[in-house]
């Protein structure tokens, strides 16, 4: 089975740091672009951050120079510092793989994991 899964959440302060990482695993040759997403509660799905395959980023506006993302081999980083109540979401790691047997191209989501940062 090919999956992404997320890791690291948990309820942190206002001002704090938190890291969140996500893994892919299966019958996988690379990951082309990884992505993070988030939603709120009452809010849709924004995107958070980017990473293709040479490494460039995007940020939203709303997290960039708190947030930063990184990706090494199958695993994927979102590092947020200087967290604030407005990040407050279930986050989702989004990767887009080349997966083998057969070789196929996969667009991966993770269960999602919950960020609370208190006030």
């Amino acid at each position: 089975q090919v999956q992404v899964v997320e890791s690291g959440g948990g309820l942190v302060q206002a001002g704090g740091s938190l890291r969140l990482s996500c893994t892919a695993s299966g019958t996988i040759t690379k990951i082309n672009a990884m992505g993070w997403y988030r939603q709120a509660p009452g809010n849709q799905r924004e995107l958070v951050a980017t990473i293709n395959d040479s490494g460039s980023t995007n940020y939203a506006a709303s997290v960039k120079g708190r947030f930063t993302i990184s990706r090494d081999g199958f695993k994927g980083n979102l590092g947020m510092n200087d967290l604030k109540p407005e990040d407050t979401a279930v986050y989702y790691c989004n990767a887009a793989v080349l997966a083998r047997s057969p070789y196929r191209y996969l667009q991966l989501w993770g269960q999602g994991i919950l960020v609370n940062v208190s006030s």
